[in-house]
């Protein structure tokens, strides 16, 4: 019988640094704290979930290098629990790692990435015949240089790790990375016809569909809609979840859709938002494998994203069910 959650993709190392304001080119910023943690999608998210539920099946693939900062991952995985036999080490390649810069002004943040071992991890590195997950997660989408190489038969090679997963009897769900490029429609696409579940952000979504969310600047429900409906006509199997500062939605394949805004924080609960979007991912993946209702999942999601805020890095801030659903009852918008 298949169980547990097994998530595939980014494993990067983050130095987070707190700076007091975003320079312009050729001025100075001055960093007010140092904080060090794991990042990516597969680290962040699987770390997270086992926050959320210790109990929790929860298996780990992805690439690093033969340094410190791989065994920092491997180390930070194991600590909480999570099956590290995915974990591949590269001799020929660094672990992957972001400088990321939380400005404290604006709480915007900026990252400086190195792309190392998980740019050549591929679907050869995936133990789909041996894998007993009952889920199988893949993020991010951009930023996996083998995985979103083109593939003669499903598109891109994502495409392909998807189908595997599928046709194993894994429940499927991605995630993809924001970036400022015109590459969306054509390496996210093709991997949503094999994605029961795709959970990404009002930016993501919009870029893949080439469909605005944003009116006047302000997130737009009506717009959200849209988004969703053609996320789905390009495929996605079950559920199309997107999430923003301001609120988060979802639309399943029947065409019902539901909106709830994001919890109302109190001024200095904020530390920093680096992992926010996993932590969403982490309660929304949770929720579907709990097969919580959606209106509870988009506001469980909502609270495990509040969380992470707690905290400058990507995993200290999150709670367990229990502490996440204090943070609901403290902060829910009435």
């Amino acid at each position: 019988m298949r169980k547990g959650i097994a998530i595939a993709g980014n494993l990067i190392v983050d130095t987070v640094k707190v700076i007091d304001t975003y320079p312009e080119n050729g001025m100075l910023a001055t960093i007010t704290d140092v904080d060090h943690g794991v990042g990516g999608c597969s680290t962040n998210t699987i770390i997270q979930l086992a926050k959320i539920d210790e109990s929790m099946d929860l298996f780990a693939c992805g690439m690093i290098g033969d340094d410190g900062n791989g065994q920092y991952v491997v180390d930070m995985l194991a600590k909480h629990g999570v099956n590290t036999d995915g974990v591949k080490v590269n001799k020929d390649e660094v672990t992957s790692f972001t400088d990321v810069m939380n400005a404290a002004d604006d709480k915007s943040r900026t990252f400086f990435h190195a792309r190392g071992a998980n740019a050549v991890f591929g679907i050869g590195d995936i133990d789909f015949e041996n894998m007993n997950a009952k889920f199988f997660h893949i993020g991010y989408a951009l930023l996996l240089d083998a995985f979103d190489a083109p593939d003669e038969q499903f598109g891109t090679v994502m495409a392909r790790a998807l189908f595997t997963a599928k046709q194993k009897g894994m429940v499927t769900s991605m995630d993809v990375v924001s970036e400022n490029s015109d590459r969306f429609a054509k390496i996210v696409t093709p991997s949503l016809k094999y994605c029961d579940n795709l959970i990404i952000n009002e930016v993501e979504a919009s870029m893949t569909c080439g469909l605005p969310v944003r009116k006047d600047g302000e997130l737009d429900e009506a717009l959200l809609k849209i988004v969703c409906e053609s996320l789905l006509s390009k495929g996605v199997g079950k559920l199309v979840v997107i999430h923003a500062p301001e609120a988060a939605c979802a639309m399943d394949k029947g065409g019902k859709f539901t909106f709830t805004p994001s919890l109302k924080l109190p001024k200095g609960f904020i530390k920093g938002s680096v992992g926010a979007g996993d932590a969403f991912c982490a309660g929304m993946l949770y929720s579907l494998y709990k097969q919580f209702d959606i209106e509870f999942a988009l506001l469980f999601s909502a609270g495990a994203a509040a969380c992470n805020l707690s905290e400058f890095n990507s995993t200290d801030g999150m709670k367990n069910v229990e502490g996440i659903k204090d943070v609901i009852a403290l902060y829910k918008r009435s």
